[in-house]
């Protein structure tokens, strides 16, 4: 089935001593097949995952036909590390993962012996590549008093170099914690999350100065002047868009929570500031209620993603079908630099385990989704 492949120009922020720059990335924008191409293709699917007795996982921000082949062949659609936890304790031995590369990373951490494939292993993100290992290796040696607390949208080999990583939504609770013991915080990668985190709890922390692409263009003035327009709806900002948007929420959450938000609040108009892919899962979970786009761009700006992240876009039917064919890009992680990043990771889930019940993950997959809800990255 030939498709013609859309090369997209990126700009994302680098850190740089005594500031930051912008860099300069790439993604491929797969073509959109027809309607008898995208049907052949969603059974062909269903048909290679049973054959390879593959599992699915794919994230909130893929495309709406991934989440829901995801689900309906027994895989799941979450935040990344839900979908690394799940792929972890499925006994399926290949893990298809779609989303971006720190997120099979992730599962390969925690699933080591397991094959994990990706639709493309060149989809990334800008918080990953606005963190190399060397430089932010080189940041901590430099300040050597502090814990070093890292999110999940890094790299293994940054994940390596950490003492906790955390999520959007444990993120404060574990830095309310350390702070509580007298610690001093080295953060790293999102200056927004940091910021926030910061703001809530008092920390002394030290912010690495990285941003997503996506949620660093939600404006605060225009989203001031849509919710004149819509003055019932209710706000839903995730923590890594900027301060003057944060502050206009009614929930500041990260993905699952937002969901749960829009499933449960009594509001029928919901405006909200993520990644443009989780509208989907939203208008299923809560069907009959309104979602709008908070804006990125008043009428002079230029829009670097339009709400949607131009790497979890390059998963597509077409390459999905392709690397189950193919048994092809496998994600493969260093096993010294697993060994290192599953320690910060399992501090994470210890502490989470802990907060919640007292007890530490299983591989009980319902009672772990109900412990962990709402726990997620992104």
């Amino acid at each position: 089935m030939e498709q013609t492949i859309a090369i997209k120009p990126i700009e994302y922020e680098h850190p740089s001593e005594g500031g930051s720059c912008v860099a300069h990335a790439w993604a491929r924008t797969p073509a959109t097949p027809s309607p008898e191409q995208r049907a052949e293709l969603i059974a062909r699917i269903k048909r290679l995952l049973k054959e390879r007795e593959a599992v699915l996982v794919a994230h909130y921000y893929v495309d709406a036909d991934l989440q829901d082949l995801a689900e309906e062949t027994g895989g799941c659609v979450s935040d990344s590390l839900e979908m690394a936890r799940f792929g972890r304790d499925h006994p399926a031995k290949t893990l298809v993962v779609a989303g971006v590369r720190f997120m099979g990373e992730t599962a390969k951490i925690l699933s080591p012996d397991k094959t994990i494939l990706m639709p493309d292993l060149d989809a990334t993100c800008s918080l990953d590549l606005g963190c190399p290992a060397d430089e932010f290796t080189a940041f901590c040696d430099a300040h050597p008093d502090r814990t070093v607390v890292v999110y999940a949208n890094t790299s293994a080999a940054v994940k390596a170099r950490a003492d906790w990583m955390v999520t959007s939504s444990i993120g404060l609770d574990i830095v309310k914690h350390l702070h509580e013991q007298g610690k001093k915080i080295l953060w790293a990668p999102d200056k927004h999350l940091g910021g926030y985190i910061q703001k809530e709890t008092g920390a002394d922390m030290l912010l690495w100065q990285g941003s997503c692409l996506v949620h660093d263009e939600f404006k605060g003035v225009e989203l001031d002047l849509l919710k004149a327009e819509y003055p019932n709806a209710k706000v839903l900002v995730h923590p890594e868009s900027p301060a003057n948007v944060v502050a206009q929420a009614d929930v500041v959450g990260s993905t699952s929570q937002m969901i749960a938000a829009a499933v449960n609040m009594d509001a029928d108009t919901f405006i909200v500031a993520t990644d443009n892919g989780i509208l989907h899962k939203m208008r299923t979970a809560a069907p009959g209620k309104t979602f709008i786009e908070a804006p990125t761009a008043g009428n002079s700006a230029t829009c670097k993603s339009c709400a949607h992240c131009p790497w979890m876009a390059m998963n597509g039917l077409q390459n999905l079908a392709e690397v189950l064919e193919n048994m092809g890009n496998e994600i493969h992680v260093d096993p010294e630099i697993g060994k290192l990043a599953v320690k910060s990771i399992n501090r994470m889930l210890d502490f989470a385990a802990a907060k919640k019940a007292k007890v530490a993950p299983g591989a009980d997959l319902a009672r772990e989704a109900k412990l962990f809800k709402g726990i997620g990255p992104a």
